[in-house]
């Protein structure tokens, strides 16, 4: 038995001690840092600058890799996949984690096949329109909505995302129809679209809109948290301009696989944590009206689970199906 035993345990030691030796001198090479949205979207706009940092810091080349799909399925399907070992890293907005899988079969398990590392961003969406849309407030849309039942038009970055769901949210408390368009990926394809005239209204992030709205091409209709932008300051929220009791904010954070060792997990989470107190990053989080909220690994475990209930509960009670 003490024969069969050894080369095992020998194994295990060995295991052990190779875990344990990785984590100690992470990274040796260069890390993926994956996203499964288009370029010019919000999660890449906040991504690049924050791997660049990464890159410094860690000693290593953070790469980003766009994989843009089924609202961010493919790349968090990749990513679930891969080797534990801190070398692929996922960034992700909450929607795609953890309201996708309450409305379409997903090949990976948001709470069990990774381990979270760090939140990196908190923000409000901005409700914008394109410039002939006959709407000035949240009021104005209810109105209209109500008086024309599915004429209305907004896209979002896919279905089940934040911002699809930030405008079934709308027409759930509002009692009205709009015709949901989602776009593969988002980012540019829908904005391109919006500005456009080919659908009317759009739920993003305010890193992405920000262009169009300092050019003229949209207009601003709302906010959908509950203070305005301090960057926008003479925008309103939704719910102050005339829809009491709307809110939907969106968060960013870095995940890796399950089973990624928890030293590997603190050395990225301590990483993140030191480039969001960096100067130009604050700035630029703070034009993009995105909060910085550094967490520990434990703090965005216990925020995912929080969500994909809170999501879950919002998707049944309204109804929310593909569409």
């Amino acid at each position: 038995m003490r024969e069969f035993l050894y080369p095992f345990l020998t194994f295990a030691a060995f295991a052990t001690l190779s875990i344990a030796t990785n984590a100690q001198t992470y990274p040796t090479r260069p890390i993926r840092l994956i996203h499964g949205f288009a370029t010019g979207s919000a999660i890449d706009v906040m991504g690049r600058p924050l791997a660049a940092k990464l890159s410094d810091l860690l000693g290593q080349q953070v790469i980003v890799d766009s994989r843009p799909g089924a609202t961010g399925g493919i790349a968090n399907e990749a990513v679930a996949k891969s080797a534990p070992d801190g070398y692929t890293l996922l960034a992700a907005p909450g929607s795609s984690l953890t309201a996708v899988p309450h409305l379409q079969a997903v090949r990976f398990d948001p709470l069990r096949d990774f381990s979270a590392v760090v939140q990196t961003t908190a923000f409000s969406y901005m409700l914008v329109a394109h410039p002939s849309t006959p709407v000035q407030a949240a009021r104005d849309l209810v109105a209209l909505a109500q008086t024309r039942p599915g004429y209305l038009t907004y896209g979002s970055t896919g279905v089940g995302s934040g911002f699809h769901l930030a405008g079934e949210m709308f027409c759930y408390l509002a009692k009205v129809k709009m015709l949901h368009v989602p776009y593969r990926g988002g980012g540019t394809a829908a904005i391109t679209d919006l500005v456009g005239g080919r659908v009317d209204l759009m739920w993003d992030a305010l890193a992405v809109v920000r262009p169009q709205l300092q050019s003229g091409k949209l207009k601003a209709i709302g906010v959908t948290g509950t203070r305005r932008a301090a960057v926008l300051p003479k925008v309103p929220t939704i719910a102050e301009s005339g829809l009491p009791g709307y809110e939907m904010l969106g968060w960013h954070g870095v995940l890796a696989p399950a089973a990624t060792p928890r030293d590997v997990i603190e050395r990225v989470n301590t990483a993140v944590a030191k480039a969001l107190t960096m100067p130009d990053i604050r700035d630029l989080w703070a034009v993009q009206n995105m909060e910085i909220v550094p967490t520990t690994p434990a703090q965005f475990g216990d925020l995912i689970r929080r969500e994909h209930e809170r999501y879950g509960t919002l998707i049944k009670s309204a109804g929310i199906k593909l569409n």
